[in-house]
């Protein structure tokens, strides 16, 4: 069997991700790439994860963002980033131009009228998050260590809870999106036992959320026949520059060029494969 694009963000899976692929559709990766052109439009992108050890912004969730948000502006959308105040210095000079929206850190009558607001201003026609971490059933905000990150993290999620159509990306239980295996995560004992409640339409599940957004991205350019994906060289500049304008390892809190503690090289060595899956004809992988 030639390999899919589920297959190919599910290798070298940590944290027990494979253990919810069975209750997912088979592909579906391709399944959230139609959606995402089943509603064209003003797109919202939320990610930026808050790492408790370092104070400061991960290295995973940014770069995968902006290759969506590239993919969709050449496809002819509007893209705007949602994101916080601690996240926003990395992913700004990589957006084309698209504006960045800073959600504020506040409580929660608070952020559900900031949420509103936003929603009835832009008017989006699709939401999608990628790394971005969501509230459990206790409206905390956890981290993979069980750690309260709620004092520095956005509610950003509060978007997700009305009808907009949406899309979630995330490799451990606590993002956003999550709440649509709520039920099952808890059973596998390396994913949390209270994990986010936040659902989406469309789920994508990987090893590394980058990776996820990577494989939305492949969908995407199977389905539109364009070459849509970055290039390894473009990927590895952009997260060594994140590191430089202070993003971190989420695994390590280290302020190195490595994304969940994998280096330039196997991430570049995944999309590599992504590039093949998408070539045309016998020497691709064929519909996925």
């Amino acid at each position: 069997m030639p390999e899919t694009i589920e297959d190919i963000i599910l290798d070298h899976d940590k944290r027990g991700m494979l253990a919810l692929r069975p209750h997912l559709p088979a592909d579906y990766c391709r399944q959230a790439a139609q959606y995402v052109l089943d509603h064209p439009g003003h797109t919202l992108i939320a990610t930026g994860f808050y790492v408790l050890m370092a104070d400061k912004p991960e290295t995973d969730g940014p770069p995968g963002a902006i290759a969506i948000g590239s993919a969709l502006q050449a496809l002819g959308r509007t893209v705007t980033y949602v994101t916080d105040a601690c996240t926003a210095p990395v992913l700004r000079p990589w957006t084309n131009g698209a504006e960045v929206i800073e959600f504020p850190v506040t409580n929660i009558q608070e952020s559900k009228q900031h949420a509103t607001a936003l929603l009835e201003r832009l008017q989006p026609a699709l939401l999608i998050s990628i790394e971005r971490c969501g509230r459990n059933r206790n409206d905390a905000y956890l981290n993979m260590r069980g750690r309260d990150i709620t004092p520095k993290t956005a509610r950003v999620d509060y978007l997700f809870d009305g009808s907009t159509p949406s899309v979630g990306i995330g490799d451990g239980g606590n993002e956003i999106g999550m709440g649509n295996l709520s039920a099952i995560i808890p059973s596998v004992d390396t994913l949390p036992d209270d994990p986010a409640i936040a659902q989406v339409d469309r789920l994508i599940i990987a090893s590394v959320s980058n990776w996820g957004g990577y494989g939305l991205v492949a969908a995407l350019s199977r389905l539109t026949s364009r070459s849509l994906l970055p290039t390894a060289a473009n990927e590895t500049l952009m997260v060594r520059e994140m590191v430089a304008a202070g993003a971190v390892d989420g695994t390590t809190g280290d302020a190195v060029p490595t994304v969940d503690n994998f280096s330039m090289d196997e991430n570049g060595a995944l999309l590599a494969r992504l590039h093949h899956f998408c070539e045309p004809g016998p020497s691709g992988n064929g519909q996925n």
